[in-house]
C-alpha cells in the first residue's frame, strides 16, 4: 500500500441498501493488470462474506477499483456507455468488464472525499477534472454526508 485516506461514515448507497458505511481511499502499486487486481479485491470481499446477489445489495464488505492511473478501460467508448447510462438503468445493468475509471465516481461524494485524502491533483482521464475538481463541484449537502471518523 502506498497510501490511505482517512476513514469515513458515509450514508449507504444507494438509499435503504443496508446500515451506513465507513469508506476509505487506498493507493496501490500491484505489478499485474486492474482486471487481476479487481479479482484480488473480490477474494478479499468474499473472505469477509461478501455474497453477489443483487447489484447494490446489501454487503459485508465492498472494494471497488476506481482508477488505474491514466488508463481508460475498456477503451474511451465503452467508458462513455457507462458513463452516459441513465440513472434508472445505473442499477439494472452490470458491466460485463471491469470500467476504469469508474463511471460514477465523479459523482459520489463518498469516493471523491476519501481520494482528495491522498490524490487530490490525480487527474481524470476522460473528464480532464483533479478529483478536488470534480469534489468542488459536488452539492455542499453531499460533501457535509461524509463525516471523518
Amino acid at each position: 500500500m502506498v497510501d490511505v485516506s482517512k476513514f469515513y461514515h458515509t450514508p449507504c448507497f444507494p438509499p435503504g441498501a443496508g446500515p451506513d458505511y465507513v469508506n476509505a481511499a487506498a493507493r496501490l502499486a500491484y505489478a499485474g493488470t486492474p482486471a487481476d487486481l479487481l479479482a484480488v479485491l473480490h477474494r478479499v470481499e468474499a473472505e469477509f462474506g461478501r455474497e453477489r446477489v443483487q447489484r447494490w445489495g446489501r454487503r459485508t464488505l465492498d472494494l471497488d477499483l476506481i482508477a488505474a492511473g491514466d488508463m481508460v478501460l475498456p477503451d474511451a467508448q465503452g467508458f462513455a456507455r457507462w458513463h452516459d447510462l441513465p440513472p434508472d438503468e445505473q442499477a439494472r445493468a452490470t458491466p460485463d468488464r471491469l470500467i476504469v475509471p469508474h463511471p460514477r465516481m465523479h459523482d459520489r461524494a463518498f469516493v471523491l472525499v476519501p481520494l482528495a485524502d491522498i490524490a487530490p491533483e490525480w487527474r481524470h482521464p476522460v473528464l480532464q477534472r483533479t478529483v478536488s475538481e470534480m469534489l468542488d463541484t459536488l452539492p455542499e449537502q453531499a460533501r457535509k454526508e461524509v463525516v471523518a471518523l
